[in-house]
């Protein structure tokens, strides 16, 4: 290697990264080449539509014809004919449009085309029928909104000539109107949407649809208005009949799932997002694999509301992937792959370009679920997938206008493993739970006493099942049963039942009912079920009078601290709400020694995401370098609503917490709720003190951490630059008075100063950029920046560790033993290391892609990209001569 591109590859690296394929899975497609798949699978790139100009395809289904139907994101539907299997690599698709019409140009006698369907999120060939999932606000370019259409052949000409609105919906957008699935009885189709989506009235409800937000936490939503107007409860899927005659809730509380799928025992999963921005606050959630069971919910609120998995009126995920941004999830069963892949979910992450094979086994009512990889790559922004008649995977990427690619892929020759799937058997607990499911939706003769004993069960989603049954029979049936119940546990359910269907005037009785329960013998997770039942009283029926507010404190007071930050959540949200005695110093206390633990497990590590994309592994990268601490967080929010209980000594204290939690790092919307708690606590101090509290909680350090924030932004607009235009624009705009300033806040905006110095500033995970521009040219430079992957330096490259226990794990290797490798991962703090057994790698392989992702710079217009390399020429020097280079007259 030459001393240039050594020197230029080393100088550059941002730490991001992708996975590389198999060293037994051959190629000569690059596209091909770049992706990890499992040994004995082999993949197809069958067409690049962005290369065809026919936009960035985000959905696809089959017909009853063995052709492929997908959607533009922002335009037409097209059909395919593809090759099969082994077909000649110069076979391509035989390519329709479908979804073009024409109109006359308002004003003119001219013709022009005009999308006539598309815009689909979502497509499904069934019943004789195309279902066209539009997401689309209606437009002079596409007339027709968000909603559920049907699109018939009426006359057998092979083209769809009448189409049918079943219902519009309202939302559009990413978090708007989503998939269409079959049911697997094949007698009807689900759908499903984001949390911008409003719920339509529905013909049946197995959801109860009296949904609040149930939380006693003071409410701040995200402080950059995310969701900001979004109420319970977020985004839904609904069974719908095929004419579209019948609609009917099944489940809700979800953030933003793209798609569900069944397994072969009939039962429904979904892969539900995260919200990227929450990621170190107490409310984040990862991205997870949801059992979807009849009428469940899964606590999705607005802002920090979001519930805990712990709680009872909600079900938890079976899985927690972790961070990323899920778009599918399909069932293997009809694929021609090794039983183990049959049997398992395929989620989709556009993010970080993984498709994951999550295995599931049953567990009492439910499934736990593990997982590994099955195809990922770097860039692989997956939108869609679909197992094929054929018995192949087929996969599209692409979105918000990317470059969108076919692919597929399939197992051995595609001949194998044609046997028909056996359903495994029901266990004795979900056969118990679907017998409670079908008393869901309507009241019914004897659904009370069915229900009744099952409100105890051992099991969680059998205690869900059962409350839901009974909260759809008429209140009058059960309410004097519930306030006469003996059994704790069956007291704390129907307590959960009574306060979300009874009336105010129950209350009192309600809440001495649940005293009536012996605290110290119930177990942690009861303890947990007993207190949302304190708090959806409270906040569904209001606060008790003076006399039965000093019982409830007088109840609960003596457990709080308790052992576990959940009950301690709880136990401070409640009696803080309360105003109970002691509440304000004993939380004020837990708010300086409190320590996270970890509830919330996930499958894949968040060290193992930093490398594999520039925009989220920064986030991810930043936050690990300094953790806030979650725990803590959570008690300076309940402590925003106390409003007594102060002394001087413990508003010192609290207030002087905000100002640490600045130096954390967190999502983008952290510092903005730290602020927003702050100044909600700061209406409760005294106005001769306000001035005092102010300062030493970080008002002033706010304002200087928002004035840097704003600095770094590139006004744009961005482009997809490549080397040729790059270098013209250059030469184009000469550095005359190049702005030392912008540059300097474009080399942090690009993420340059996140792994690289300049003049002793920025990081050290990558070399020193101080003397760079006085040993290479501008296209030494911007070759190295946008195409990373010319010119790898073995100083910096990237190792892939393929696991014995499945998928790989990726870093620079920074020394080994004879037991483990150790590896740097984030290059915010680049001298943590993870240790990797070497008894659980199967191989290592030197990334053949660049550490540094291309694309870094896309956000940057011409006079910001100018002003970056004359900050790099420079070497941060604001006296360098480059700035007094004058305008050619």
């Amino acid at each position: 290697m030459n001393v240039r591109s050594l020197w230029v590859a080393a100088a550059l690296i941002l730490v991001a990264c992708t996975n590389t394929r198999h060293p037994e899975t051959s190629a000569t497609d690059p596209r091909v080449a770049k992706l990890k798949l499992p040994e004995g699978f082999h993949a197809d790139h069958l067409y690049s539509p962005s290369d065809n100009g026919q936009g960035s395809w985000v959905s696809m289904t089959f017909d009853d014809k063995g052709r492929m139907i997908v959607s533009d994101q922002y335009g037409a539907l097209y059909r395919l004919e593809l090759p099969p299997v082994g077909a000649d690599s110069s076979a391509k698709p035989k390519i329709e449009n479908l979804g073009m019409g024409t109109d006359t140009i308002p004003g003119t006698d001219s013709v022009r085309q005009k999308v006539s369907m598309g815009y689909a999120q979502g497509l499904l060939y069934a019943f004789n029928s195309l279902y066209v999932m539009v997401n689309h606000r209606s437009n002079d370019e596409f007339d027709k909104g968000s909603g559920l259409y049907r699109l018939q052949d009426t006359d057998g000409d092979d083209q769809f000539d009448k189409i049918t609105l079943l219902k519009a919906l309202n939302g559009e957008g990413e978090h708007g109107p989503h998939s269409v699935v079959l049911s697997p009885d094949k007698q009807s189709i689900y759908v499903i949407a984001g949390n911008h989506t409003d719920i339509p009235p529905m013909d049946a409800y197995r959801l109860p649809s009296n949904w609040k937000e149930d939380n006693l936490f003071p409410l701040i939503v995200d402080p950059n208005g995310h969701a900001a107007n979004r109420k319970a409860p977020g985004g839904w899927i609904a069974k719908v009949d095929p004419d579209g005659s019948h609609w009917e809730l099944i489940s809700a509380g979800f953030r933003n799932p793209f798609d569900l799928a069944f397994n072969d025992a009939g039962e429904m999963f979904v892969y539900d997002s995260d919200m990227e921005w929450d990621i170190g606050l107490p409310w984040y959630r990862p991205t997870r694999i949801c059992h979807a069971t009849s009428g469940s919910e899964f606590g999705w609120r607005t802002g920090n509301s979001k519930w805990s998995p712990a709680y009872p009126d909600n079900l938890p995920a079976i899985l927690n992937i972790g961070q990323g941004s899920p778009t599918n999830v399909i069932y293997g069963g009809n694929a021609r792959f090794p039983e183990k892949y049959r049997r398992s979910l395929f989620a989709f992450d556009w993010s970080f370009g993984i498709i994951y094979a999550v295995q599931l086994e049953p567990d009492g009512a439910s499934y736990r679920a593990t997982g590994e990889e099955f195809v990922s790559g770097s860039s692989l922004p997956l939108t869609d997938g679909v197992i094929g008649p054929d018995g192949a995977l087929y996969f599209l990427t692409g979105g918000r206008r990317l470059e969108s690619d076919l692919y597929r892929v399939y197992y051995g020759d595609n001949t194998g493993n044609t046997e028909t799937l056996q359903a495994e058997a029901l266990t004795e607990d979900q056969q118990i739970r679907k017998k409670l499911e079908q008393y869901h939706g309507k009241a019914q003769n004897g659904a009370v006493d069915v229900a009744w004993p099952y409100l105890k069960h051992n099991d969680r989603f059998i205690r869900y099942a059962a409350r839901i049954a009974l909260e759809h029979q008429p209140v009058a049936e059960w309410q004097e049963r519930a306030l006469a119940e003996k059994d704790p546990v069956i007291i704390i359910q129907s307590a959960i039942a009574l306060a979300r269907q009874g009336q105010p005037a129950v209350k009192d009785r309600l809440l001495q009912q649940l005293m009536s329960v012996h605290y110290q013998q119930l177990s942690g997770p009861q303890q947990v079920d007993i207190l949302r039942a304190f708090e959806l009283v409270l906040s569904r029926m209001g606060k008790p009078s003076s006399g039965e507010l000093e019982k409830i404190t007088a109840y609960l007071g003596p457990h709080y601290p308790a052992p576990t930050n959940e009950l301690n959540r709880m136990l401070s949200k409640v009696l803080v709400y309360l105003e109970a005695p002691d509440a304000v110093k004993k939380t004020v206390a837990l708010l300086e020694t409190a320590k996270d633990d970890s509830t919330q497990h996930t499958m894949t590590a968040s060290s193992d995401l930093i490398m594999r994309n520039p925009q989220y592994g920064m986030t991810i990268a930043s936050v690990l370098s300094k953790v806030p601490p979650a725990q803590q967080t959570y008690y300076a929010n309940v402590l925003t609503q106390a409003k007594t209980g102060w002394t001087p000594e413990l508003q010192e204290a609290y207030f002087s917490w905000f100002y640490k939690a600045f130096s954390y790092k967190g999502g983008f919307s952290f510092i903005g709720y730290i602020d927003k708690a702050r100044k909600l606590a700061l209406q409760h101090v005294p106005k001769d003190r306000f001035d005092h509290f102010n300062i030493i909680s970080g008002d002033s350090l706010l304002n200087t951490v928002n004035s840097a924030t704003a600095s770094m932004q590139p006004k744009g607009p961005g482009r997809n630059w490549k080397v040729d235009e790059a270098l013209k624009t250059i030469d184009e705009l000469s550095f005359a008075n190049s702005n030392f300033e912008r540059g300097k806040a474009m080399f942090t905006a690009t993420l340059c100063a996140s792994c690289h110095s300049m003049q002793g500033e920025g990081g050290i995970a990558g070399p020193d950029l101080t003397q760079l521009g006085s040993r290479f040219s501008n296209k030494d430079i911007l070759e190295s920046i946008i195409e990373p992957s010319k010119t790898i330096s073995d100083q910096y490259g990237a190792t892939v560790f393929y696991l014995k226990s499945g998928g790989t794990t990726m870093g620079r290797l920074v020394n080994q033993d004879e037991t483990q490798y150790y590896i740097s991962q984030n290059p915010f703090a680049p001298l943590e290391r993870k240790e990797v057994s070497k008894a659980n790698v199967l191989r290592t392989r030197v990334s053949e892609v660049s550490p540094m992702l291309p694309g870094m710079i896309n956000t940057l217009n011409p006079e910001e990209l100018r002003d970056l390399l004359a900050y790099l020429k420079a070497g941060g020097n604001p006296k360098d001569t480059i700035y007094s280079i004058k305008e050619k007259k």
